[in-house]
């Protein structure tokens, strides 16, 4: 579900909904990252400075791969994190899934990757690019200091969260769930009311991971968002938090009229684990979507109140063989 914004040479996953970031994995040209490992940390630094956007973009993925002997790089690969120009994904010998845009990534992006895989004495430097004056260069930090997973950035990306530029502000939510600092609970509070709703939906998942209680009146609140997706991260996070103070307002969104939303609140309600779910979640098994019927059922069983047997006795008939077997599942875990 919910993902960083930007998934750069290294795999980092957030929460089950989904803001931004996309899955990449190894692809069968070893051989190249092999390659570009061999070739000597001087020669990868002129490629930062190349004409071609490809060239620099491989310049930046072979430094990564020396890790921290790239150390040498550290001023060069911040200069480079304004760079956006679009490069085809697999270079490097990587797949690419970035925002909706398949396959692609960019030098910026790869140099923020290669800082990290450089580690703490890219810190410092990553963190005066916060305030860079191109907005590219302030995400690709942002991404930077939340994979370094330093709780010294959590005062530094908790202003970001007022940056001018939304991918920014986007960004710095992803990197503060990242960092798991409880701290920076009170600054993502009020980035759940955001002008954007990418914004938003990454505070949320943010507020989810950080699993602290004092987001959960806000998290509440943010189930009447406008933007679907942002409701059904609100309903994930207050899932993850588990406090049971949610589950009224879990229980009205079971309404909602995105059938995403209501699957998530269903999953979200028996996570919590509260008896007072299992009447809205028996009703929910009747939902238009089999989807949420199917996650009732589950969440039903998750909470484990004989209430619920009868219900799903007559789910077992439901059209949709998920359904059936979700709520033979349940009916068993009830009466274990």
């Amino acid at each position: 579900m919910l993902r960083s914004s930007i998934v750069l040479c290294a795999l980092l996953t957030t929460g089950p909904f989904g803001a931004g970031g996309r899955f990449y994995g190894n692809d069968s040209s070893a051989q190249t990252a092999t390659a570009q490992d061999a070739r000597p940390a001087r020669d990868l630094i002129a490629d930062l400075g190349s004409p071609d956007a490809a060239v620099r973009t491989r310049g930046a993925c072979g430094l990564r791969e020396l890790g921290d002997r790239a150390f040498d790089a550290i001023g060069a690969l911040v200069r480079l994190l304004p760079d956006g120009a679009p490069v085809d994904g697999t270079i490097g010998g990587r797949r690419w899934s970035r925002h909706g845009e398949e396959n692609l990534t960019s030098p910026g992006e790869e140099a923020a990757a290669a800082l990290v895989a450089i580690g703490t004495r890219a810190f410092d430097p990553l963190l005066k690019a916060l305030k860079h004056d191109a907005w590219i260069a302030r995400r690709n930090a942002a991404w930077a200091l939340g994979a370094l997973d330093d709780n010294r950035a959590v005062a530094a990306l908790s202003e970001v969260l007022r940056d001018r530029e939304a991918p920014v502000r986007e960004q710095a939510a992803w990197a503060l769930g990242a960092v798991d600092d409880t701290a920076a609970v009170p600054a993502l509070i009020p980035a759940l009311d955001d002008p954007d709703p990418r914004v938003r939906r990454q505070a949320a998942w943010a507020l989810g991971a950080l699993d602290d209680p004092r987001a959960v009146a806000a998290l509440t609140k943010a189930l009447n968002d406008a933007d679907d997706k942002a409701r059904s991260q609100a309903a994930w996070a207050l899932g993850a938090i588990d406090d049971r103070s949610a589950v009224a307002a879990l229980a009205r969104a079971l309404a909602d009229k995105s059938p995403t939303v209501r699957k998530q609140v269903a999953w979200a309600l028996g996570a919590i684990d509260d008896t007072g779910a299992v009447e809205p979640l028996m009703h929910a098994l009747t939902d238009a979507s089999p989807e949420v019927r199917e996650q009732a059922a589950w969440a039903l069983g998750a909470i484990g109140d004989s209430r619920a047997i009868s219900s799903l006795l007559v789910a077992l008939k439901d059209d949709s063989v998920g359904v059936r077997r979700q709520a033979a599942w349940a009916i068993g875990a009830i009466g274990r």
